[in-house]
């Protein structure tokens, strides 16, 4: 059973299971279906927080279950109370829950020299956050423990993605460069250079992690990211050369010289960028694709989703994460006065 199948991620792992031999049950909040499905996947309604609906789905017992919208300790308790009736879990978690040397993570990245300095790359071993519940990194690390706590009795393998990309997206960074180019607007301003990196995450990858978990049952934690770590000005030059766009792009020394002129959804004062090594060795992962290879299908999806429509209406998640990516005006106000 795949919970959050309709979803940027669920898709995909469908679909990768499905080419394994897995027999499929894709469960979400609208019960639909991708097109690309095979006619034998079941899809089902499913209210994610109704622990009686859950144990429905799972019926009298399934032998995987990949959950792409877990996001505490509580959606964890709800997949180990069916311990015995799943055989293995594979689970999405975040590298927001690292944390560098000093205590700070992604919940101080707006504090005054709140922005963690982390290794490159970073590893598992990474330390992770305080357990909690006020944020989105203090629940996905308290998922982790709860699942792992649960040993041999439920393996569950889990994926610590990154900047997660590809259709269907309710975030989509890359419209920061896409849009603009759809706007004519040639110039462009990035800080920090545009050397931020900020390490992406295929939605394909991270199936084909899915899969291979699914083969090799186990408790672990695993990066989920793409095999490199493209730069903000490589970024948007790899959507450029998908629209076939032409642009200029001013290169800012250190943090946005304007309010949020120059702060691309990857302008982060230092990488974070994390290693493969173990997937590799332990489920003898390969990435299926990079990321200027993911790009072209992501760039015709955007396009076709805000074209002659409001952005804040199309993604209103990413409106509220960004709300001034698009303030032209303010570039325009910065660049005649630099």
């Amino acid at each position: 059973m795949v919970i959050g199948a309709s979803g940027q991620i669920g898709r995909p792992v469908v679909d990768a299971l499905v080419r394994d031999g897995w027999e499929v049950t894709a469960a979400s909040r609208g019960g639909g279906r991708d097109a690309s499905w095979d006619a034998g996947v079941r899809a089902v309604r499913l209210d994610r927080s109704d622990d009686a609906a859950l144990a429905a789905v799972v019926g009298d017992g399934c032998d995987l279950v990949v959950d792409v919208v877990a996001y505490d300790a509580g959606h964890a308790r709800q997949l180990t109370a069916l311990t015995g009736r799943i055989g293995s879990a594979v689970v999405l978690s975040s590298v927001s829950v690292y944390e560098d040397g000093e205590g700070r993570g992604f919940d101080t990245q707006d504090e005054p020299d709140g922005f963690p300095v982390y290794p490159v790359p970073v590893t598992e071993s990474q330390p992770t956050v305080a357990l909690g519940e006020a944020t989105y990194s203090a629940r996905k690390a308290a998922l982790e423990r709860e699942l792992l706590a649960a040993g041999d009795a439920l393996p569950a393998t889990l994926l610590r993605a990154g900047a997660v990309h590809g259709p269907y997206s309710p975030l989509p960074r890359e419209l920061y460069f896409v849009k603009r180019n759809l706007d004519g607007r040639d110039e462009r301003v990035l800080a920090h250079r545009g050397e931020s990196r900020f390490h992406p995450s295929s939605a394909l990858n991270i199936a084909e992690l899915v899969r291979l978990a699914a083969a090799r049952p186990g408790s672990r934690v695993l990066n989920a990211v793409d095999p490199e770590a493209p730069s903000a000005a490589g970024i948007g030059a790899a959507v450029d050369a998908v629209m076939g766009a032409r642009t200029r792009t001013t290169l800012v020394d250190g943090p946005p010289p304007g309010g949020t002129v120059g702060a691309s959804p990857w302008s982060v004062p230092h990488p974070l960028v994390c290693d493969m090594s173990a997937a590799e060795r332990e489920l003898g992962y390969r990435p299926v694709v990079t990321y200027e290879e993911s790009l072209p299908a992501t760039v015709e999806w955007l396009t076709g989703v805000v074209r002659g429509r409001d952005w804040r209406e199309c993604f209103p998640l990413m409106a509220r994460a960004y709300p001034d990516a698009f303030d032209y005006a303010a570039e325009d106000a910065w660049r005649a006065g630099a």
